[in-house]
């Protein structure tokens, strides 16, 4: 179910989400902390009426709109359709209507009785709570469509689906239909955010708008071929700007309390992402339990997901450890293998140093008998000239035996004279 700031207190939420005009707002979740089915909020067409503070506190709203608040007044306390004391159980019975939300409430003959909706202040079945802000901006072209479809089928269906819409779209040529996203909703519903590129002539390309998008999906034959699509609702996806969120706090929507709307923006948890929105009656308190329980679920899923990367992770881990192991007593055995082979090697070449020098001891040559007469009297001219040299120093030291012996003598005679 979704809420349209501003709209007329007899108007449905549904419908007039449904009905909102090319500038409005873009979509939010609906669950309180996470997006879920989205919220379409227009611009109130008559700021003057979107906030009811209380049954006589708007001495300058329009003449129609006090005659309303003047007639409820009537039929809550002071009827005079009787003229007698069942007026007064008539009042009691008009104020259960209002505080239930439904109803008529007669209090004169001459007047038509006031229409009791879910809208009106009195009613005591509303709630605020929070729904997620997109972040998307207005050129991002992202337009959310509802279907009333399965998303097995959607997904199953999602290649017709975009040649569909790009018939809607006119079947231009020039203009390719892309999906951003699926996602399932209460209901056996749908959530499809698609966006549009356009090509230009020059080559270059362009998403559309996502309010020029949402505008063509609203005009009324666009807007029949949807629903023959299963479409119940289109919606922008696109942020707020800061004036648009001022305006949207400042004008509590219709039937809310405006003590409650500042409470209830005084508890935002996170008033950077969350914005208020109202829950009125027990049909959207199911609809907000649906889409909570359906985000549960969806959370569950994927921590089962996450659990089961873990538990494969984990399992992997301990394989691939497993392995490090295996791969490292691998290693070992081949860095020993390696080692030995180098031993081996080192004593092979050993051993053949070893055999090459006993062979060398062990080899006889054999030399030319004149080679060999030559090199024996080679060695004897040697062995001559050593032996003449070894004579000559022979001869020489002798000399220089006499040479000292002279020498001493005369030292000694010398000695003798000067004695």
């Amino acid at each position: 179910m979704a809420f349209n700031f501003g709209a007329p207190s007899g108007a449905s939420g549904t419908a007039a989400a449904t009905a909102a005009p090319a500038g409005g707002f873009g979509g939010f979740g609906t669950t309180t902390t996470t997006a879920g089915s989205a919220f379409s909020f227009s611009t109130p067409a008559n700021t003057g009426t979107t906030a009811l503070g209380g049954l006589f506190s708007q001495p300058t709203q329009a003449p129609t709109q006090s005659n309303q608040l003047i007639n409820t007044a009537s039929a809550l306390s002071a009827p005079t359709l009787l003229g007698d004391e069942r007026d007064a159980i008539l009042a009691k019975w008009n104020q259960l209507q209002a505080f239930w939300g439904t109803g008529k409430g007669y209090f004169n003959n001459n007047i038509p009785p006031v229409e009791f909706t879910q809208e009106n202040p009195f009613c005591r079945f509303k709630a605020v709570g929070y729904s997620c802000m997109p972040n998307n901006k207005d050129e991002d072209g992202l337009v959310v469509l509802v279907f009333n479809k399965k998303e097995t089928d959607i997904r199953s269906q999602q290649q017709q689906l975009v040649e569909s819409l790009h018939k809607v779209l006119g079947g231009i040529q020039t203009l390719t239909v892309n999906v951003e996203g699926i996602k399932t909703l209460p209901d056996d519903q749908t959530e499809v955010v698609i966006y549009v590129v356009e090509r230009s002539p020059n080559g270059t390309s362009r998403r559309v708008p996502a309010t020029t998008l949402y505008a063509h999906f609203e005009q009324t034959n666009v807007k029949t071929q949807l629903q023959q699509l299963g479409v119940t609702l289109s919606m922008t996806r696109t942020e707020l700007s800061p004036a648009q969120i001022k305006q949207l706090l400042q004008n509590p929507p219709a039937g809310v309390d405006p003590i409650i709307w500042e409470q209830a923006k005084v508890d935002n948890p996170d008033a950077e992402k969350l914005i208020p929105v109202p829950m009125v009656g027990f049909k959207e308190l199911l609809h907000r339990l649906k889409v909570q329980d359906q985000m549960t679920k969806q959370h569950q899923t994927r921590l089962d997901i996450i659990s089961e990367d873990i538990s494969e992770l984990q399992k992997n881990q301990t394989t691939t450890m497993a392995k490090i192991a295996q791969y490292k007593r691998k290693l070992m055995d081949l860095s020993h293998r390696t080692l030995q082979g180098r031993l081996n090697e080192l004593m092979s070449q050993i051993r053949m140093q070893n055999h090459f020098g006993a062979v060398k001891s062990e080899e006889r040559y054999y030399i030319d008998a004149d080679l060999l007469q030559e090199i024996k009297q080679h060695l004897k001219q040697q062995q001559e000239g050593l032996s003449h040299l070894i004579s000559i120093i022979k001869d020489d030291l002798e000399d220089i035996k006499l040479v000292e012996h002279g020498l001493n003598e005369t030292i000694h005679i010398r000695g003798g004279i000067f004695t």
